[in-house]
């Protein structure tokens, strides 16, 4: 698990980016696979989010997830549901002590957000639909509605594919650059004709810093790289594997 100092020297958070170790699923799906759509066994998916719950310091049911489909949509929690049929959502926002909010990643970017004065968190999953679409914007509005500030909110990006690794076509390059033509600072031509690479991450820490945030924090820390710790997507995909692993990341209030 790894945190980071900007969230965790607030005691009343706790908080976690997890890798893909320290579970007990096997094959494509070792070891901490905490997706239940993932192709994996259920009841195995499910103590790896014992495990997870267990680090949290919370009960296994209050360790909530969404089911991500790469929209702006945002939840406010103040209970419980079941995470093996979740509602609809890229990101939840909370001001309930004990509930903790998770992301599921592959190579998208989680992102943890926390104004503890107020004692609001948030969680948000982003890919570049997401990303482009305002997930980010979405996430502190929803926080505000709880209370925070958003010049008190520090938010962290987590593991997420790095931008010399995520190679994507010229109609990705043209939705952003269309959007904003300072967006092409986080797109670099590639070796195909066409095509860019691009920074997910640095997008998504300017769109953060822009909306006036207290802190913003990026772990740069790659998924495609760094095999034994993260799974991804696209190195699934490179490799023709079939289904791939989700890792998690959470942040909870505890009090």
């Amino acid at each position: 698990m790894i945190e980071a100092l900007e969230l965790s020297r607030h005691a009343p958070l706790r908080h976690g980016f997890f890798t893909r170790e320290g579970g007990h699923s096997s094959g494509i799906f070792s070891s901490l696979n905490c997706g239940f759509g993932s192709g994996d066994d259920k009841p195995t998916v499910a103590r790896n989010r014992e495990v997870v719950s267990r680090k949290l310091g919370i009960p296994d049911a209050a360790l909530l997830t969404t089911w991500q489909h790469h929209s702006c949509s945002t939840i406010a929690v103040t209970a419980p549901w079941d995470s093996v049929d979740p509602p609809r959502g890229d990101a939840m926002v909370t001001a309930t002590p004990g509930i903790a909010l998770g992301i599921l990643t592959a190579d998208c970017a989680p992102i943890l957000f926390a104004d503890p004065k107020v004692h609001v968190i948030g969680a948000a999953h982003a890919g570049w639909k997401g990303a482009l679409a305002g997930i980010t914007d979405a996430t502190i509005a929803a926080m505000e509605g709880l209370g925070a500030e958003r010049s008190r909110i520090t938010a962290v990006i987590g593991p997420a594919i790095s931008g010399a690794v995520y190679e994507v076509g010229p109609e990705l390059f043209e939705c952003f650059t269309d959007d904003d033509r300072g967006n092409a600072k986080f797109f670099t031509p590639s070796r195909r004709a066409g095509h860019h690479m691009f920074d997910l991450p640095g997008y998504l820490a300017r769109r953060l810093a822009q909306a006036g945030l207290a802190t913003v924090v990026d772990l740069a820390i790659c998924t495609y790289r760094d095999e034994e710790r993260f799974f991804s997507y696209r190195r699934a995909t490179h490799r023709r594997h079939d289904n791939y692993g989700r890792q998690i990341s959470a942040i909870c209030l505890t009090g």
